[in-house]
């Protein structure tokens, strides 16, 4: 047993070191020429393997793990030492292709579902199952007839298939961002982000939720998974809420909105940007500029609310004796603050591939520790070797499994009949209608998948019916982000706040509709930018202006309302709900020159409103109990 616990070790930390070896262009250094579909494949055949014995099967059963996981690594490899032989000669399809095909494909879907969920590899099969028979469906959803070996051959070793563009992303940029991640918090990084955090904030009204926020959105940001997120800075700032005088279910709920914004907070938005990037053929700093105002305000309103539910119920932050000093918080955060200043300067001064950025940050934030620690260094590589690869696995998973989807979406044309209904969803009830029910397929698509996995399936389904509406390629694309992200939240299957009501102990379901109104800000956004690209830095300096001030003006009253629902009662809900559809109003109709009108209208209406909820309050809400 335990000779096979550390040969898992060992696999899992081989998938991180191929990465930064192909990153760091070693094998042609070596005077190895080897193309990118033939490391693709390998690394795919690789994340199979561990995905099988890491997640293995009970009993005895548990060596077919192995001879399964074999032979769909033995099946990957075949292709990438067949590969440049194959790309002279696609006509023959003979069982010598078609089988180790049959092999790597299904090795791929049961490693998913042990790693990702069952939802994710029965909506892979429903794809393959397409590709077969989807030349029997009725109507617009009829597919061209495929030759079954044509077809399966495809998914396997096409570059639209599964070692395609997502898996490059995958095993490139996002596995740089893996890497960075783990190496920043096996030298203290976590740590130093939380004692800034609470030098920062844990003084303040309701100090530790503020926490929990600024630390969530540091960390998540790298993270890549939501999930992730809140298990690893959760177990500290929930409890702290908790004893402070947060209920169980605020607390969890705030730590899991938090934990979520930062799959859409710049720079690096749990490596989603990269794969943006790739699918919009834009600069990487372009994504960047265009989330960062819909960020700003998650997290600006989300602090408000946190902030006047502490005025309300009288919650006061932690005594500054207690809490690190600020100025010793900043000294020791170089674990976090230099290696992220490496990686700025990398990326936006250097002008370095994302990937290869985070791999020089990562070797900074090391060499670093290693000259403070030096003998602690060393032993901390087969840890953040395995740390990388216990993320990475699922995320590799997920990208072989977006080509799945993406090769039968580029080949049997599903693509062109998902666009033609939704456009018949808009022609019947308009651009409303539709951007409803993208954001309603969204969230049950994006139910429990990883952050990268939420962005490129659900994009490549919804994205292109959007933009033939006249929406904005990049509006689209960052409208179904959040859309998929928001499955996270939203009952009945809101994985993370679920996840934060296992550390609060809290109800599931109430938590669940808790993180809901936290977040509303984040269900009116993708709606604002949508129609107005103005909010994503795309207009005159008048028209991002005027979108700035409206949607803070819309959320301040929102929060100020949600928050204190006890005093404002639902006479003022129901009023700040009527303002705040005047000022989206205004907001999302600012190209028009005509809309002068409705913005006056709605800036006079803000302190009226304001004005008779106030005078409805009550002078001492009471206060919710702690647990």
């Amino acid at each position: 047993m335990k000779h096979s616990n550390t040969l898992r070790a060992i696999l899992v930390a081989i998938l991180p070191a191929m990465g930064v070896l192909w990153l760091l262009d070693v094998p042609r250094k070596l005077g190895w020429v080897i193309i990118t579909e033939q490391y693709l494949a390998v690394i795919c055949g690789v994340a199979c393997l561990v995905g099988l014995i890491t997640a293995p099967l009970r009993g005895r059963l548990a060596a077919l793990d192995w001879i399964f996981g074999l032979a769909t690594l033995a099946s990957w490899g075949w292709l990438a030492w067949n590969y440049e032989a194959w790309l002279l000669d696609p006509i023959n399809r003979g069982p010598a292709k078609w089988v180790p095909a049959a092999i790597a494909i299904l090795g791929v879907l049961e490693a998913t579902r042990r790693q990702c969920g069952t939802v994710l590899a029965a909506l892979a099969a429903a794809f393959l199952a397409y590709g077969f028979i989807g030349w029997m469906a009725p109507g617009i959803f009829e597919a061209a007839y495929l030759a079954p070996a044509r077809y399966i051959l495809y998914i396997y070793n096409d570059t639209n298939g599964i070692p395609g563009l997502v898996m490059n992303v995958g095993a490139t940029q996002i596995l740089g961002f893996i890497v960075f991640g783990a190496t920043l918090n096996a030298v203290g990084g976590s740590r130093a982000m939380t004692d800034l955090a609470l030098s920062t904030m844990g003084h303040r009204r309701g100090g530790p939720a503020k926490v929990a926020i600024l630390a969530s959105s540091l960390f998540g940001t790298l993270s890549g998974s939501t999930v992730a997120n809140v298990m690893s800075t959760g177990v500290v700032t929930i409890p702290m809420m908790k004893k402070s005088g947060f209920p169980a279910r605020y607390a969890a709920a705030i730590e899991a909105v938090a934990s979520n914004g930062g799959q859409i907070a710049p720079p690096v938005m749990g490596a989603t940007a990269f794969v943006i990037a790739e699918f919009l053929q834009v600069p990487y700093t372009d994504v960047v500029a265009a989330a960062l105002l819909p960020a700003v305000f998650y997290y600006f309103l989300l602090y408000r609310m946190v902030d006047r539910y502490a005025a309300a119920n009288g919650i006061e932050g932690e005594a500054r004796e207690s809490l690190p000093r600020f100025r010793d918080a900043l000294i020791n955060s170089w674990p976090l603050l230099a290696p992220l200043a490496v990686l700025i300067w990398f990326l936006f001064y250097l002008g370095y591939s994302p990937g290869k950025a985070a791999l020089y940050s990562s070797g900074a934030a090391f060499l670093l520790f290693a000259l403070t620690n030096p003998r602690e260094a060393l032993r901390k590589i087969p840890v953040i070797l395995r740390e990388s690869g216990s993320t990475l696995i699922p995320i590799l998973l997920v990208c072989a499994i977006a080509g799945i989807i993406i090769g039968t979406i580029n080949v049997t044309g599903l693509g062109f009949a998902l666009t033609l209904a939704l456009g018949k969803v808009a022609a019947l009830g308009g651009v409303g209608a539709l951007l409803l029910a993208t954001a309603g397929i969204a969230i049950v698509l994006g139910v429990g998948m990883p952050t990268t996995g939420v962005y490129v399936i659900v994009s490549v389904l919804l994205a292109p019916a959007l933009v033939r509406q006249g929406i904005g390629e990049m509006s689209a694309h960052l409208f179904i982000l959040y859309f998929g992200l928001l499955s996270m939240l939203t009952p009945p299957v809101a994985v993370a706040s679920y996840s934060a009501a296992s550390i609060a102990g809290s109800d599931m379901w109430q938590t669940g509709v808790t993180g809901v109104r936290l977040a509303i800000v984040a269900y009116l956004l993708p709606f604002i930018f949508a129609l107005n690209p103005a909010l994503l830095m795309d207009g005159t300096w008048l028209q991002i202006a005027v979108s700035c001030v409206t949607v803070a003006m819309a959320g301040t009253l929102l929060a100020e309302v949600l928050a204190n629902r006890r005093a404002y009662g639902g006479g003022g809900m129901r009023l700040a709900a009527a303002v705040v559809s005047v000022i989206v109003g205004a907001s999302t109709a600012i190209f028009d020159p005509a809309s002068l009108p409705a913005i006056a209208i709605a800036a006079i209406s803000v302190p009226v409103v304001w004005a008779f909820t106030r005078l409805g309050a009550s002078p001492t809400p009471v206060k919710e109990p702690a647990a």
